[in-house]
């Protein structure tokens, strides 16, 4: 199925901004089900939060709602057969995104993996963003509850999303009624402002056939058509060469470019591997801050204040050119202005700058960073596109396939 790629007006949307406000919007709205839920996550732990959700969707089951949920084979590794047999016998088709059996105790099913997050109710509401269904998506959690965003949306753009996630289930699902003409993704950052009937919009997939590089073709035609501001939070930073080239560019045509990513990250690597391209990025008068409360798991964006992204994409090798990914553009100033004003709160409380490296630019070591990187970035989504390419299954998930896979989730 091919989500729409021209803008679809008329829509409400909302932000969520962390657990705290998605998981109760998201439970509420499962508890509203009167015909039907389709849920997609990357990761599904039976923690406080994935027993709330698995409690709600049997309820929803039990009253006669159909409920479809699909989780990651890597993501969602651990169910236990008890909370597999209780789904099956309320009625809810739980399904699993190409799980594999772990060899000598590790796991080797991690990459192309189904890292979306998506929500859809009676096929009029539906939930788009980063959040996984796990505890550490909430301030209680402790210092590494994550730092995220989701939006929740309602309008014509609703029954795209719907037949997306009814057709990764069941590939006849037939196409919702007056499917617009395909455009390119360069009216992205373009057009008029967006209608007072609500937001417009356009629902961008990753896979690894037909649309390889979609997302990442609507960042970067944001980016080059921005005149006045860039404000891009990720939380895993590592983008191909034709999306660095954008940023400094628009920086050194007096754009405010200004990045936020992770300083106190749930992995080191990813902190070491973003900030390799700082002085890339730097010298082009690109800002960058560290946001330190916390780790970021953020995938979201605001250009000039009336385009804005929210969805499961990060900026890195695995969302860009691996995993099956989704995200929302949305072209709303009310929203695109709310989300900045937010971004703006979260650079002014929480996050450091970054200074420029003071190094000077004739030692050694900056012209070969500089050479190297050039070189691995503008090569990287050609190498990973070499990698295995098997056709993954979506399995039911059995009690046989939890005691085989148990064992810790995946970050995302």
């Amino acid at each position: 199925m091919k989500p729409t790629s021209r803008w679809i007006g008329g829509n409400r949307v909302q932000l969520l901004e962390n657990g705290e406000a998605y998981f109760p919007a998201v439970f509420e709205a499962i508890e509203a089900a009167r015909e039907e839920i389709v849920l997609e996550t990357f990761i599904l732990f039976e923690d406080a939060i994935g027993q709330q959700l698995h409690t709600h969707l049997l309820a929803a089951a039990r009253r006669g709602v159909r409920v479809d949920v699909l989780v990651d084979g890597y993501g969602s590794c651990d169910l236990s057969p008890e909370f597999i047999d209780a789904c099956a016998q309320a009625g809810v088709r739980l399904r699993v995104y190409d799980p594999a059996r772990r060899v000598l105790g590790t796991r080797f099913n991690v990459l192309r993996r189904m890292h979306r997050k998506i929500v859809v109710v009676d096929g009029r509401l539906a939930f788009v963003g980063g959040i996984n269904f796990s505890h550490d998506h909430v301030r209680e959690f402790g210092p590494q509850a994550k730092q995220d965003y989701a939006v929740r949306v309602q309008g014509p753009i609703v029954a795209h999303i719907h037949h997306f996630v009814r057709a990764q289930i069941d590939p006849s699902t037939p196409r919702p009624a007056a499917v617009p003409a395909p455009a390119e993704a360069a009216d992205a950052a373009g057009g008029d402002e967006a209608p007072s009937s609500g937001a417009e919009m356009i629902f961008v997939t990753r896979d690894n056939h037909r649309h390889r590089n979609a997302i990442e073709r609507h960042y970067r035609a944001a980016i080059r058509g921005a005149r006045e501001s860039v404000v891009l939070a990720n939380a895993y930073f590592f983008p191909g060469y034709l999306l660095l080239r954008q940023l400094r560019r628009a920086a050194r045509r007096g754009v405010r470019v200004t990045l936020i990513l992770q300083g106190e990250p749930d992995m080191p690597i990813v902190k070491t591997a973003a900030s390799l391209l700082y002085d890339h990025l730097q010298s082009a008068g690109v800002q960058i801050y560290e946001y330190c409360e916390r780790p970021l798991h953020g995938k979201v964006a605001v250009v000039d204040g009336r385009w804005a992204t929210v969805g499961s994409s990060n900026l890195d090798p695995l969302s860009l050119v691996l995993n099956l990914e989704a995200n929302l553009v949305i072209r709303d100033r009310d929203f695109a202005q709310h989300l900045d004003q937010r971004l703006e709160h979260l650079i002014t409380e929480h996050c450091k700058a970054i200074e420029p490296d003071p190094m000077p630019a004739w030692t050694f070591w900056r012209p070969l960073r500089a050479f190297l990187l050039y070189h691995l970035l503008s090569g990287y989504s050609r190498w990973f596109s070499w990698l295995p390419r098997r056709a993954p299954k979506i399995h039911h998930a059995t009690r046989t396939q939890a005691s085989a896979a148990a064992g810790s989730g995946g970050n995302g």
